[in-house]
């Protein structure tokens, strides 16, 4: 429809006021040289279009008015067929302008002779009377437009307002609630029809922007704590003040989100920032290889995965890989190290717990890693030094796939799935009552074994590239690489320390490194002469439990650092394990500084 169309009703309106008034008649016509109004004559032909219109057109191109006192013989008349013989008497063409542009002509039209004096007599009030008729409808047209943007602006404002996943409410300079979008309804449990129109204070009156309002300075990320309806929220929000041109505040509009699904959003963050992915791993050993090819087939499923291997492998190097290879890589990924946080804690970190649920609490309560992980993986490091009533609640988010916070009774849903990880024996744990029979099978699901670094060898000089560039780079040293003797102290060195122990021999030797090859000088003592005192795994030699490695690793690790809390907090850096962690082993294996581990 042309821009005249749209206001078609009007312009017959104008129409027959003007013909009534003068007694002549009038005809709008649009672009398309379509009759939008007329009088007399032409009202029947109203939505019809013009044969010729030559009149019009010209009008429309040059955008200048024309009187045409002789109809069939003026220039413009020539070309017509009907020249001589038109049935109009005389016209008086004007053009309608909206912004500049011509949309049509409104025109005096005289049928009849005495209509013909008129515009004959009058032309010149006429012109100018018709003009202001021309600039009236152009006004009409764009004043209609003008509101059917309004109401195009106000609806996509409104989609756009209910298409947003935070909860938007606004209120006016009285405090009335304006908007109350859709989101806005899930996460308040309240229907928009309740509280358009009403009074925030009276409606919620914990809500803080009334403060907005007063003071005129919004906020961003602040907590909010809300009790509606006995249900209690704790949100995050945003405020800002709407201002009018004069600068005078009329109204606040704010945004709010559940505070732990924000939680959630971060996690999702940082689980994206921290993507490894399989060709990050490091190695061409078969053995490596066939791990990997393995742990590609188990990604796409949502099965649980045990990973075992000695400290150090990268365990959760394999769990992260195994997370970004899945169908749910976009979700989060959440990590835990079950050996690092006391029971106590644990319990909470794992579950969450709710307000008041102990002393400290947090206010609004706390979403356990269980929660930050829905949709996406948890990955349960040292499974194997969880105490037995966490293995109980765990084994119950297995089977029942939900959990209960600490001091809740609300049962919350979660669809996770979980990768645990131990350097321990489980089975041998087991058959000694330290971890329970029937979590170790819902654990053990699809077990995946790491091989050491000793028994991949041919991965070490790769490894040992690797890392000796980035950390050329990060510390800025111009280090080509290793000198044929520290290259050979490297590859007949055990590693019971594994990939981990590795990088930080690496980092260690490019601090002291001075020259372009890291010579054997730059690398720890236990490397230049671990295989004189110790010797290396011969075929002959009995192959070693798991948890002797351990034991003799961070006997090795006090005894070069020393039993102070500072040799304990360096040989828990060196092993790559936590403080915490390397406590509790020499309590385990009852190491003294007067009895060190046995040897192999």
């Amino acid at each position: 429809m042309t821009r005249l169309g749209q206001v078609k009703e009007s312009g017959q309106q104008v129409a027959e006021a003007i013909a009534s008034a003068l007694q002549v008649e009038v005809e709008i016509i649009d672009t398309e040289l379509v009759r939008v109004a007329g009088t007399g004559k032409v009202r029947n032909d109203v939505g019809s279009r013009l044969l010729r219109g030559l009149v019009n057109k010209h009008v429309m191109q040059s955008g200048q008015p024309v009187f045409i006192n002789e109809p069939g013989f003026h220039t413009i008349c020539l070309s017509c067929p009907l020249t001589g013989s038109c049935f109009y008497k005389a016209s008086m063409v004007y053009p309608i302008l909206a912004n500049r542009e011509v949309i049509g002509t409104v025109s005096l039209i005289a049928f009849e002779d005495h209509q013909k004096d008129t515009l004959c007599s009058q032309t010149d009030t006429l012109m100018e009377f018709i003009g202001r008729m021309a600039d009236l409808i152009g006004s009409k047209v764009m004043e209609r437009e003008m509101v059917a943007e309004r109401i195009v602006m106000a609806n996509q404002l409104e989609a756009l307002v209910d298409a947003v996943y935070e909860g938007v409410v606004a209120i006016d300079q009285g405090g009335i609630i304006t908007h109350f979008n859709r989101s806005a309804e899930r996460l308040f449990g309240i229907r928009r029809e309740a509280m358009i129109g009403q009074s925030l204070v009276q409606k919620v009156p914990a809500m803080p922007l009334m403060e907005v309002l007063q003071e005129g300075k919004g906020f961003n990320s602040r907590e909010v704590f809300l009790s509606l309806d006995g249900k209690k929220l704790h949100l995050i929000s945003n405020a800002r003040p709407i201002k009018n041109e004069e600068r005078q505040i009329v109204g606040v509009v704010s945004s709010f989100r559940d505070f732990s699904e924000t939680q959630k959003l971060a996690y999702e963050i940082m689980a994206i920032q921290d993507m490894i992915t399989f060709e990050d791993i490091i190695g061409a050993s078969r053995a490596l290889l066939e791990v990997k090819t393995q742990a590609k087939k188990i990604a796409a499923s949502n099965s649980t995965v045990l990973i075992v291997g000695e400290s150090g492998t990268g365990k959760e190097v394999f769990a992260r890989a195994i997370h970004s290879a899945s169908p749910f890589s976009h979700k989060p990924f959440v990590a835990i190290n079950c050996g690092a946080i006391p029971e106590a804690l644990l319990e909470s970190e794992l579950f969450g717990y709710e307000e008041g649920a102990f002393t400290g609490a947090r206010r609004g309560g706390k979403p356990g890693k269980f929660e930050l992980a829905n949709g996406g993986t948890i990955f349960l490091d040292e499974i194997g030094n969880m105490s037995l009533y966490l293995q109980a609640k765990l084994l119950r988010v297995l089977q029942e796939r939900q959990i209960e916070r600490v001091g809740g009774t609300k049962v919350i849903p979660v669809d996770i799935r979980v990768i645990a990880a131990t350097n321990s024996d489980l089975n041998e744990m087991v058959q000694k009552g330290r971890f329970r029979e029937d979590l170790y099978y819902r654990l053990n699901v699809i077990p995946l074994v790491i091989p050491p670094l000793r028994e991949r060898r041919e991965d070490i000089p790769l490894l040992l590239g690797h890392y000796m560039k980035r950390y050329a780079k990060l510390l800025n040293k111009d280090i080509q690489g290793f000198a044929k003797e520290a290259l050979r102290a490297c590859t007949s060195y055990t590693w019971p320390g594994n990939v981990r122990e590795l990088v930080n021999v690496v980092e260690y030797a490019i601090n002291l490194e001075e020259s372009h090859l890291i010579t054997p000088d730059s690398l720890p003592p236990r490397l230049k002469d671990g295989t004189k005192k110790r010797g290396s795994f011969a075929p002959s030699s009995p192959i070693p439990t798991l948890e002797q490695l351990e034991k003799e690793a961070i006997a090795r690790a006090l005894e070069e650092f020393g039993w102070s809390e500072e040799g304990k907090s360096r040989a828990a850096q060196a092993l790559g394990i936590s403080r915490a962690t390397i406590y509790r082993k020499i309590q385990r294996y009852r190491l003294t500084p007067e009895r060190p581990a046995d040897g192999f």
